[in-house]
């Protein structure tokens, strides 16, 4: 069903449960607001769970988890809808807009919010992507960034075991969660206010959950939870303890609270993706595809926790909107 910009305000604005609620954690700071920062623009940094990919240029993008449709009899692209979570800070703030979901007939002139995460981005690429932002127009305090990034670090260095020990792929997890934490002090020490998120803990993903079951030699499930752990512990370490500059959003703490329970924060299925590969279009298929014209049977946007074996569907990505949402309204920016 198509959502106007009001009804997708009122959607993300509603907030996350009150499990959810108690998972978002500052990063330090305490006290109350002190002002009510409104950002001029969000600037959106990461891999793609950040990305709304315009691969068409018509200003409609696409996203890696559950794409919206005009109605379950018309498959065309709504953007707006379906927001991920940067979107849901967008609206939520003066219904700012990126350029890669402004479409037409009466498009925003000249919208001043970037996304400059990119599909298979890891934590080495932060620093490019920032470069690129200040090359463009410059950072400042009149920004917002948020910062997600570190699945694919995860997943690049899980990909290397046995060969590499498990304390060496540790090790070169938290100096890569660490490097994530440097560039989210580096926006902030340039006036920027910076929303960060830990990598959700993909041990609980479709993928973990299939690499566990095609392996004898260790438990692959708990080892990716492990890995993903001493990731989010470099960047947690590293950031800097204010929350005047800096809010955290623990994603990882929200997987593992809702996996356990089917049904919390409406989520009843928490191990298989909802998105069917096999009815993509595209050659070679792609989540890009995903819509609800090629979920699995049964298989619904908001119930499902994974779009495919490792990316968040649209509940899930609602939810992440929200904590963020939360911890920018909350923090004494």
């Amino acid at each position: 069903m198509r959502l106007n910009a009001s009804e997708v305000r009122r959607a993300s604005s509603a907030g996350a449960t009150l499990v959810a609620a108690l998972l978002v954690a500052s990063c330090g700071g305490g006290g109350t607001v002190q002002n009510s920062f409104v950002p001029a623009r969000i600037i959106a940094f990461g891999d793609e769970t950040s990305v709304i990919d315009d691969f068409q240029g018509d200003g409609n993008g696409r996203k890696y988890s559950v794409n919206a449709v005009v109605s379950n009899v018309d498959p065309t692209l709504v953007c707006g809808a379906n927001p991920i979570w940067i979107q849901t800070l967008a609206v939520n703030y003066g219904n700012l807009v990126f350029p890669q979901c402004n479409p037409g007939p009466t498009p925003f002139g000249n919208p001043s919010s970037r996304i400059r995460a990119a599909f298979g981005a890891m934590a080495a690429d932060l620093s490019s992507q920032i470069d690129a932002q200040i090359a463009e127009s410059g950072i400042g305090g009149g920004d917002l960034a948020t910062v997600l990034v570190g699945v694919n670090d995860v997943l690049a260095q899980y990909a290397q075991y046995p060969s590499i020990s498990e304390p060496v792929l540790t090790a070169n997890l938290e100096t890569a969660g660490a490097e994530v934490g440097n560039q989210v002090n580096r926006l902030a020490n340039a006036g920027v206010k910076v929303v960060v998120s830990t990598i959700p803990d993909i041990g609980f993903s479709p993928y973990a959950l299939a690499e566990k079951a095609a392996h004898i030699d260790t438990d692959r499930q708990q080892l990716i939870i492990r890995l993903t752990s001493r990731f989010n512990a470099g960047l947690r370490s590293t950031i800097i303890n204010d929350g005047h500059m800096i809010g955290l959003v623990t994603m990882d703490q929200f997987v593992d609270s809702v996996v356990p329970y089917p049904g919390l924060d409406g989520f009843t299925n928490t191990t298989i993706g909802v998105c069917d590969l096999n009815r993509s279009q595209f050659s070679p298929p792609s989540i890009l595809d995903c819509t609800d014209f090629t979920l699995i049977s049964g298989g619904t946007s908001t119930s499902y926790l994974w779009a495919d074996d490792r990316r968040l569907s649209y509940g899930a990505q609602l939810q992440l909107g929200n904590l963020a949402l939360s911890r920018a309204r909350s923090n004494p920016f």
